[in-house]
């Protein structure tokens, strides 16, 4: 048991220590060794090192005596084979010498020489054993050993080495040369005093600016190795924070300033641009005056890879919008543009392009003019073809942020780059394209680049207008679809186009825009303008854009000299409406639909009078207006889509409607040639039902909640109906309705028939046409065929309804004459006095009912009242010999009216007992029995009873239009007749009137034929005594 405590003592305590003690005394012999004169170190620069030429260490060979020539040449094969195995040992002899361990190996050691050096200056005393100070091995070894391992910046910040290490670039930068002149934006020079500079050493630097001296080539190789371990340091988020905290970018300017050396430059910007990844050092870095330094390194910097890092650092250094205002007003556009016109090599040319990529966004007009200036253009548009996809993206992308500048664009297009945009957007769009985000910018960009005349032309020939239709159909690009709309407009005055626009369906597509939802067309810079007119300035919302699209149209086609030729007078928008007749008022009155009138004196400018408003339907609106002003614009615009559009944005604007709109109506109904139009589309029916019934088609059936129906809206209806009839009762017109009702189509036949009670107040026209000519008929027997449009039965029964009017203007009741039960009091019953306990006088008959009930009656007042109880009480039947008659098939509610009316009661109430309710069928309840005893006992008057008693109850007031189609049902003819007073009633609402001409369509199924002649018989009148036309 001691024996083991001793053991476990001296494996716990005391071996650790003399482990300890052997390892410190291992690695002092071991540094001894190096130290002392075996194989010297020496420093060369690395020779084809351009990414980062630095210091490398390697064996110095011992010089061997030399051999006399005989020896050499007698020499044998076994001395061949010694001397082999001789350099192999000496190699391995090198490479074990190599591996020893060194004083720099340490990181303590090489961050205590950094810190030394601060103090003492950057050269100290040479060691002649390496012909290097302790500064430069220890930068080396900082720079290829602990740097580059894993987490060596980590542990070289947290060991506080960036303190030193930027306070050796600060007395770097003082012992550097003087810059011969300081640019504009050039750093300040350091606090510290610059100690003199050794004398540089002999020789030419790789490439040094001719104004500067080179700095010498312990000093630059010092640099160089700082710079390379500050710029490795600086990929780290932590590092590139404490740099800025420590003031690291100052020093870093100065030296980009003073030391002009390629290798000096390009480590000094591949700092600058790993610290400009961050936001607050990029402004630093702005605020020291980095960027003229840079710009001026990009023309005098002649190597590749120095290039890249001046040309990354400035695309870092564009992080905001502020920022690359400042690199393009301080020139760093041009220096990128020239260099990619020189065609470099790839990897510069990839730089380059990223770059102007950067500085291209949100596109300036310094930016713009630069890269012009530059000569840019034709080497991007080149570039769009790259095989490499980076560089053909990025070129791209930089085409159509440079749209966003007027006065590029024109020169854009002269280099091809509309065909590269629209063509690169074609591709994108197809069935293995790219997502809708990706399509955005180039969406800007060609709708920008049809501001200009000569653009449009190339976007015409290029495919562009199929492409921009495409994108106004695709409900996925929705948020685009101002912006198109607005580009559209630049071909307002072109005809060519606008053929070519109307054939691939803009019109249904622009009103769609009015009828939907879409947001405002974002607004661009003034820069953005339409560079036709340099000399003017950006106009504003007030002014038409049709008026500068036709202004551009003319110059750019020689009729006009210039702008100042040209009157705004000249623009169709610009025309003054018609004196009204009445003094206008100073305040335009809100139930007005009339545009504000513009009130323009001699001499005064037209710019400054008041003109239409424009919100996110005014380009579309302006398309709309130039179709409308073609001869015929009946094929694109007299169509259910187009209309719908303009009414639903004339009735649902929020606020007063633009008056182009008004006029596209009023244009539409005056012209002759849209007539025939009209009345095949129903637009002349959907005209009267939405703006003077306000019933609009997403209101039928069932209604929605709505602005209610303005009287100006009213007002224009039978405004425009009023246009249509002036052109309907021309010669032109009636040569034209006669032919379309009696040689046109079956539909278009049914489309007159239904048209004419709108627009013919002629009664011989319309008699000639729906009466003598069949048109009338026509119409009823559609009624129960297919609809055609659908609203087809609420334009049939307003239809129906105002012929009506017309054919009997001054008999119009709802309800039959016939119906004196509502006024007068009931009569009094005659067969109440046989039901009571003692009968006056005594019954000597009983009717038995097929319940068993037993039902009191007169015989001879029952033979008296019909043929057939006549025949059944006094012939020779058996039942005239009986006391209890049966009377099979009849229930106790059914027999009541009829014994009733056996006994001479009229009116006493009794037909309405079998009669349900509204909202309940009629078809097999007690009425619908009664009625059929009715006519089976040969009782006319308890027929007619019955008849008026539920045309009371599910025809009067009480009664709904689902209750039409349930009298309907019963097939009575003088029901049917009522049914159809019903309908056609003028007081009636138009929504009730077509719902209850539904349920009569409904209820006649395929037996039309009732219906018709009910319907014709109340339209002409003929039950109401009127005469029945020839």
């Amino acid at each position: 048991t001691a024996t083991l405590r001793a053991g476990v003592w001296f494996f716990t305590g005391v071996y650790p220590l003399v482990l300890n003690q052997i390892t410190a005394t291992s690695e002092a012999f071991a540094i001894l060794r190096t130290m002392m004169p075996g194989a010297e170190l020496t420093s060369t620069p690395r020779a084809g090192d351009t990414r980062d030429p630095g210091v490398q260490l390697r064996k110095r060979k011992i010089p061997q005596p030399r051999h006399s020539r005989k020896r050499q040449q007698t020499v044998s094969f076994r001395s061949l084979g010694s001397a082999a195995r001789g350099g192999a040992e000496s190699e391995a002899r090198a490479k074990m010498a190599a591996a020893k361990p060194t004083l720099t190996d340490s990181l303590s050691f090489c961050l205590a020489q950094l810190a030394a050096a601060t103090g003492e200056g950057l050269g100290g005393e040479q060691d002649a054993a390496t012909n290097e100070t302790p500064l430069g091995c220890a930068l080396l070894a900082l720079r290829t050993r602990h740097i580059k391992a894993a987490g060596g910046i980590e542990r070289f910040r947290a060991r506080g080495g960036l303190r030193p290490l930027l306070a050796l670039l600060r007395r770097a930068a003082a012992a550097g040369p003087a810059p011969s002149q300081a640019g504009p934006g050039s750093a300040p020079s350091s606090g510290a005093s610059a100690a003199s500079s050794p004398a540089p050493a002999s020789g030419p630097a790789p490439s040094v600016s001719s104004a500067t001296p080179s700095p010498p080539v312990r000093l630059r190789k010092t640099l160089d190795l700082a710079l390379s371990i500050l710029a490795d340091c600086c990929t780290e988020g932590a590092c590139r924070a404490e740099v800025r905290r420590l003031g690291g970018i100052l020093p870093l300017v100065t030296i980009l300033q003073c030391m002009k050396t390629d290798s000096i430059q390009n480590r000094t910007a591949r700092a600058l641009g790993n610290l400009a990844m961050e936001p607050e050092s990029c402004g630093d870095i702005h605020c020291a005056g980095a960027v003229p330094l840079l710009v001026e390194s990009l023309t005098a910097c002649q190597d590749s890879l120095c290039l890249q890092n001046v040309v990354r650092a400035l695309r870092n250094l564009a992080d905001s919008p502020q920022h690359r205002l400042a690199l393009a007003q301080q020139g760093a556009v041009r220096p990128l543009a020239e260099l990619l016109a020189t065609a470099p090599d790839a990897a510069l040319t990839s730089a380059l392009v990223r770059a102007l990529l950067e500085l291209s966004r949100g596109c300036s007009r310094a930016c713009a003019e630069q890269l012009s200036l530059g000569g840019g253009l034709g080497p991007l548009v080149s570039l769009a073809s790259h095989p490499k996809r980076v560089v053909r993206e990025a070129t791209i992308l930089t085409l159509a942020n440079l749209c966003a500048q007027g006065l590029i664009r024109p020169a854009l297009g002269n280099a091809g780059g509309v065909e590269v945009l629209v063509r690169e957007l074609q591709q994108r769009r197809g069935p293995s394209g790219a997502s809708p985000a990706s399509q955005q910018p180039l969406v800007r960009a060609v709708c920008l680049l049809c501001r200009e005349a000569i653009n449009r032309a190339r976007l015409r020939d290029a495919g562009g207008l199929d492409l921009l239709i495409g994108l106004l159909r695709d409900p996925r690009a929705s948020a685009w679809h101002p912006r198109i709309v607005a580009a559209l407009v630049g071909f307002l005055y072109d005809t060519g186009a606008l053929g070519r626009l109307q054939a691939l369906g803009l019109v249904p597509l622009l009103a769609g825009q009015l009828c939907g939802q879409a947001g405002e067309e974002e607004e661009e810079g003034r820069e953005a303008a339409s560079w036709d007119f340099p000399e003017e300035r950006t106009p504003e919302r007030a002014q038409g854009g049709s008026f500068r699209s036709l202004r551009s149209w003319l110059i750019s086609e020689g009729y006009a000299a210039g702008p100042d030729e040209i009157s705004p007078d000249w623009s169709p928008e610009q025309c003054p409406p018609l004196e009204p007749t009445e003094p206008a008022s100073p305040a335009p009155s809100p139930t007005s639909l009339r545009a504000p009138r513009t009130q323009r004196t001699p001499g005064r400018s037209p710019a400054t009078a008041i003109e239409e408003p424009w919100g996110r339907e005014g380009p579309a609106l302006l398309l709309l207006s130039r179709f409308s002003q073609a001869p015929d614009p009946s094929g694109a615009l007299v169509t259910g889509p187009a209309l719908c559009g303009l009414l639903t944005y004339v009735t649902g604007a929020p606020g007063p409607p633009s008056p182009r709109a008004l006029r596209i109506l009023s244009r539409l109904t005056c012209n002759p040639a849209c007539l025939e139009a009209f009345v095949r589309s129903y637009g002349a029916a959907l005209l009267r039902a939405w703006l003077v019934l306000g019933v609009a088609p997403d209101d039928w059936p069932a209604p929605r909640a709505r602005p209610a129906l303005h009287s100006r809206h009213r007002e224009l209806g039978e405004r425009l109906l009023q246009n249509l009839t002036v052109q309907a009762e021309s010669p032109f017109g009636v040569g034209a309705l006669t032919h379309l009702l009696l040689s046109g189509s079956p539909e278009d036949r049914v489309a007159c028939a239904l048209t004419l009670p709108f627009i013919c107040r002629k009664p011989s026209l319309w008699r000639r046409l729906l009466l003598e000519q069949g048109g009338l008929r026509l119409l009823l027997a559609a009624l129960t065929r297919p609809a055609p449009h659908p609203l087809f039965l609420f334009f049939a029964a307003d239809s129906l309804s105002c012929l009506q009017g017309l054919v009997s203007p001054t008999l119009s009741p709802a309800l039959p004459p016939a119906v004196p039960m509502d006024l007068d009091p009931p009569s009094p019953c005659l067969y109440e006095p046989l039901l009571g306990p003692a009968p006056v006088p005594a019954p000597d008959l009983h009717f038995l009912l097929d319940s068993g009930l037993q039902l009191p009656a007169q015989r001879a007042a029952s033979a008296t009242a019909s043929p057939f109880f006549r025949a059944l009480l006094s012939g020779s039947f058996a039942e005239a010999q009986m006391d209890l008659v049966p009377l099979r098939g009849l229930s106790p509610g059914a027999a009541w009216p009829v014994l009733h009316h056996l006994h001479g009661c009229r009116g006493c109430g009794a037909a309405l007992g079998p009669v349900p309710p509204p909202g309940q069928p009629l078809l097999g309840s007690e009425a619908e029995e009664a009625l059929e005893a009715a006519g089976r006992f040969l009782l006319p008057g308890l027929e007619e009873e019955l008849e008026e008693a539920v045309g009371r109850i599910h025809l009067g007031p009480q009664g709904g239009p689902e209750s039409v189609g349930e009298v309907f049902r019963l097939g009575r003819p003088r029901l049917a007749a009522h049914c159809a007073r019903w309908t056609l009633g003028p007081e009636k609402c138009p929504r009730k009137r077509a719902l209850a001409l539904v349920g009569l369509v409904e209820a006649a199924g395929e037996e039309a034929g009732p219906l018709t002649e009910a319907l014709l018989a109340v339209v002409m009148g003929i039950e109401l005594g009127a005469r029945v036309p020839a």
